[in-house]
């Protein structure tokens, strides 16, 4: 006899989302799916200047993680086709281990995430949600376009991480292409181009968020 699948409500999906904020939110000590890239290598020292910095940096990135999450769970509750949900969530789960080893290093550098989170993960859902409500397309792109700014911001952290600081170095290269990898799909999958300065208005927004989460 043939087990029929289940079908999710709105509501069902609405509870779901919220558990995964939650989830997301959540006391430290998560465990990711993949092992960390910089599992096996020891820790160097750092000058306290330096500790600070690097804490600093990852504290951003650990953000950029938590808005992603929203980003991603906003546009799979939203999302049209479910092919496209489903994209949605197999990069959350990447976007999830992103931020276990964030988490995890952040920890190591006896600093923690940033008090704003909550916030930036309600804003980041709620721009989601919209995303994929307008339209697969749309949705989509707004992908492309979000993981083009992740990725120009990780290209500047390695640049400024100590030349010592190889943990830190191979967690963001991991997540660097993670990120060039997802946006380079949600484009192949039909994502619109956007213009320029809704790009444009997207960094500004990016800039805020990396101003306060480095020091807050």
């Amino acid at each position: 006899m043939a087990t029929r699948k289940r079908s999710f409500s709105p509501i069902d999906r609405l509870l779901g989302e919220a558990g995964s904020a939650l989830q997301t939110l959540a006391a430290r000590k998560r465990t990711a799916a993949r092992p960390s890239p910089a599992e096996g290598h020891s820790d160097t020292r750092l000058s306290e200047r330096e500790r600070s910095h690097v804490a600093g940096l990852m504290r951003v990135n650990h953000t950029g993680e938590v808005c992603a999450q929203a980003l991603y769970q906003g546009q799979a509750l939203t999302a049209k086709l479910p092919d496209v949900r489903e994209e949605m969530r197999e990069a959350a789960r990447e976007e999830a281990d992103h931020l276990a080893w964030c988490d995890q290093r952040l920890q190591e550098l006896d600093s923690r995430p940033s008090v704003l989170n909550p916030a930036w993960y309600g804003l980041s859902f709620l721009l989601g949600a919209t995303a994929g409500a307008v339209g697969d397309k749309w949705s989509l792109g707004f992908v492309a376009a979000t993981e083009e700014r992740v990725c120009r911001h990780l290209r500047n952290h390695l640049k400024q991480l100590p030349t010592t600081d190889r943990k830190s170095q191979l967690i963001l290269q991991q997540m660097l292409e993670d990120e060039e990898r997802h946006g380079h799909n949600a484009l192949q999958a039909g994502g619109a181009d956007f213009p320029q300065p809704v790009k444009d208005a997207m960094s500004l927004v990016s800039k805020v968020m990396t101003k306060s989460s480095y020091w807050v």
